[in-house]
């Protein structure tokens, strides 16, 4: 089935603590997301970006195979940047400069012939962007969204409207408590899931991620990386796995979600090898499916596709 994403396109920087350094790369929610979902089902993108945004960027949609009719370059405006330095634990990290830019404006138009998209990833970006996409789907199939502490802070009456109008959320553990003020990871899910959403997925890092639904619950173990050079994008990936799955096998069910969350694990495993989207463009689906194959052997996963 179509799958639509909107989110950030943007240029990183990024920082390591063994001193590695990568200077104005491709990143943004939206982008490790297409670039994740495209290993299952094609991909459109809706976003902005401005006009400082490099030409050969483009290479990484083309690698990927990621429909771009949606994406606008603007004149006047320029691309939403990122500088981040991570920790040496890898998982924490700190934002030493973000300048939204065009994030902070308005959504390019949907194309005409997206608007049959019944699969819809409302990635990492202002929660009004967020909404505003998501009101030109009301027939959709399922409509998950992504968020990040940013806009818990400063937009937490556009976020939980945002929560009241999707069916599923995905975010992190300190996201999730920040959301709700609950200090235990699944009472906040639960106080997520009071909130509206079907579903809610809560990402624990090297911890693995729990699924709290209407209908059951999940619990998966993250997959054993022994080769982390740049976490950024990794929840993205996740996100990309999971809803790319959903999509290619149009089945929402408890038992369908658990094991997209399994392919998403297996993703995000393979973004974190190298800066930006990098790994991913060296991959393809035989790839994913080989580390699942070897990742759930020993969890209950069900058939794959």
């Amino acid at each position: 089935m179509s799958l639509i994403v909107t989110g950030s396109v943007g240029i990183d920087t990024v920082e390591t603590p063994d001193g590695q350094r990568a200077d104005d790369v491709l990143g943004g929610s939206s982008i490790y997301f297409a670039a994740g979902a495209s290993f299952f089902t094609k991909v459109r993108l809706v976003a902005a970006v401005g006009e400082d945004f490099p030409e050969h960027f483009h290479e990484q949609f083309n690698r990927f195979d990621v429909c771009t009719d949606g994406l606008e370059k603007r004149e006047g405006s320029k691309t939403f940047r990122w500088h981040g330095r991570y920790h040496e634990n890898m998982n924490d990290r700190d934002t030493l400069a973000v300048e939204l830019n065009v994030l902070g404006e308005a959504l390019p138009p949907v194309p005409e012939h997206y608007k049959d998209s019944q699969y819809v990833f409302l990635a990492n970006t202002h929660p009004a962007g967020q909404l505003a996409l998501r009101e030109q789907f009301p027939q959709s199939k399922l409509v998950v969204a992504d968020t990040m502490d940013l806009w818990i802070e400063t937009e937490p009456g556009l976020l939980k409207d945002l929560l009241t109008k999707i069916d599923g959320f995905v975010l992190n553990d300190s996201e999730a408590k920040q959301l709700t003020g609950e200090s235990n990871v699944v009472k906040a899910a639960d106080a997520v899931l009071a909130m509206g959403p079907t579903f809610v997925v809560v990402k624990k890092g090297e911890h693995g991620a729990i699924l709290r639904h209407k209908e059951g619950t999940g619990v998966l173990p993250a997959f054993p990386s022994d080769q982390v050079v740049d976490p950024t994008g990794a929840g993205d990936s996740f996100a990309s796995g999971m809803m790319g799955y959903l999509s290619a096998v149009d089945d929402v069910s408890v038992d369908s979600i658990k094991r997209a969350m399994a392919y998403g694990t297996v993703v995000a495993s393979y973004t974190i090898e190298k800066f930006s989207t990098d790994r991913l463009s060296e991959i393809d689906r035989s790839h994913i499916d080989e580390r699942l194959e070897t990742f759930g052997s020993h969890l209950d996963i069900g058939a794959g596709i």
